[in-house]
């Protein structure tokens, strides 16, 4: 909204005053002051290009052209955003402090620079040297990568026109501010506002932008949620901090497909790809060792197969412990209750402990079945047999309800060399052919899977 300004004008002499008053203080009548509201001119905005297709076409009109990707360089980048980074395309990239955000996009930086044409690396965290360090260490040697410290966003803006990059890095959106706003770096509103005139930037240059975004305690983009509106692709890097292994998810992408999950290893030499992420969850499993069972989840489109682990143990307090390491809490809750009102096991008295192994996080239900498996195994004190795998869910009946893709994780469990899967009875017929090369052992309910892992 334009700013107005309030004042009040005699309409007999002319004396103007910014506050009401009944009687002119000039010429002394009454009732002649008179009220003038007065806009304030609005500026032209700074950089406001025309967007290119603004008039109105019929839909049988426009071509939909398949775009070209620019190449990324790393797979597993690529495969979050759906093969590569879409020319005028807006990026999102959010983690924890220190989870190697700026180490990732320093690595994709250096390969497009060759790939694609200039890179400007813009921070405004980190000194141009302290970049060139961490270049170093990671042997990055591009020619046409060119680094920048600064935030203010006009100043951005004259670096982009002068020097034409194809790929525009801003290190972080919350450290970039501009004139138009008074308030502080980081706030509302210039958050915000710098989004909106970098999108500008973005569909009329066909320049590809990332940006890195802080996140709260909650582990959410810090500042308006508006801002993930804004862009086109929001990533979210993850992982444990006493792991080595970050997830790169896409919760938001225009131009692929969402949920996907690239797996990364953090070394010394940067960000390494993990391009089987199964065979490194399971290659230091114990076998035959009681309380592990292996799941088939999925992260996207793509099969993980991990191992869940639990610990039971007499209670040494009147009220037993429930702890749970990368599953839902109340989900474990949940799976214990069914377990000891539906199947029998006395878990009333014992101390329950779940873990899952590498750090990762499930939280889809498809996990049900392996986590109450290897519960039982603990209590048991009998192990899963090695060449099985279980997928499904639990219902509070103690039935088994099937899962999605049952056919992707079949056969990324036959790749790995388990014989056998044990899966909720198929009810329905038809849908996907399921694989052959692996033995499909069904069950109908949380009681008949218990006997088929061990034995009636």
């Amino acid at each position: 909204m334009p700013k107005t300004h309030v004042r009040y004008v005699c309409r007999n002499c002319g004396r103007v005053t910014y506050r009401y008053m009944g009687r002119c203080p000039s010429c002394g009548e009454f009732n002649t002051m008179e009220e003038v509201i007065e806009e304030e001119p609005k500026a032209a905005h700074p950089y406001s290009p025309a967007l290119p297709g603004s008039e109105p076409r019929r839909l049988a009109e426009i071509e939909a052209d398949e775009f070209e990707r620019m190449p990324i360089g790393l797979r597993e980048f690529a495969r979050v955003l759906g093969g590569g980074v879409v020319p005028g395309s807006l990026i999102l990239l959010g983690g924890a402090p220190g989870i190697g955000k700026s180490t990732l996009l320093l690595q994709v930086a250096s390969v497009m620079a060759v790939e694609s044409g200039p890179v400007l690396y813009v921070s405004g965290e980190e000194s141009a040297r302290q970049i060139k360090m961490r270049a170093e260490r990671l042997g990055i040697e591009a020619h046409d990568l060119f680094l920048v410290t600064e935030t203010n966003l006009s100043r951005i803006m004259g670096h982009v026109e002068r020097l034409g990059p194809r790929v525009l890095i801003v290190d972080s959106i919350q450290t970039t501010y501009t004139e138009d706003s008074t308030s502080t770096p980081g706030s509302v509103s210039q958050v915000q506002r710098c989004a909106a005139r970098l999108q500008a930037l973005a569909k009329s240059s066909g320049m590809g932008i990332f940006l890195v975004g802080h996140v709260t305690k909650e582990g959410t983009i810090a500042g308006p949620r508006v801002l993930e509106h804004i862009v086109d692709t929001v990533l979210y890097l993850e992982g444990d901090r006493f792991q080595s292994y970050r997830l790169l998810r896409s919760v938001k992408n225009r131009f692929g497909a969402t949920s996907e999950v690239g797996v990364f290893e953090m070394r010394d030499t940067g960000m390494i790809e993990v391009p089987n992420p199964s065979e490194v969850f399971l290659a230091e499993r114990v076998v035959d060792a009681p309380g592990s069972a292996i799941v088939i989840t999925m992260e996207g489109t793509r099969p993980l197969l991990i191992e869940v682990q639990a610990l039971t143990g007499a209670t040494a307090f009147g009220h037993p412990r429930r702890t749970a390491n990368g599953v839902d809490f109340n989900r474990l809750l949940l799976l214990v209750a069914v377990l000891g009102e539906r199947v029998g096991l006395r878990l009333g008295d014992q101390d329950v402990f779940v873990n899952v192994v590498g750090g990762m996080r499930i939280g889809e239900p498809a996990a049900d079945l392996a986590i109450a498996l290897a519960i039982a195994s603990s209590v048991k004190g009998r192990p899963v047999p090695a060449d099985l795998a279980v997928v499904g869910e639990v219902g509070l009946s103690g039935e088994l309800r099937a899962v999605g893709q049952l056919a992707a994780r079949l056969r990324e469990a036959a790749q790995l060399g388990f014989k056998r899967c044990l899966v909720p009875r198929r009810i329905r017929r038809g849908g996907e052919p399921l694989p052959e090369g692996i033995e499909i052992v069904q069950a109908r309910s949380l009681r008949e899977a218990l006997a088929v892992a061990f034995g009636a």
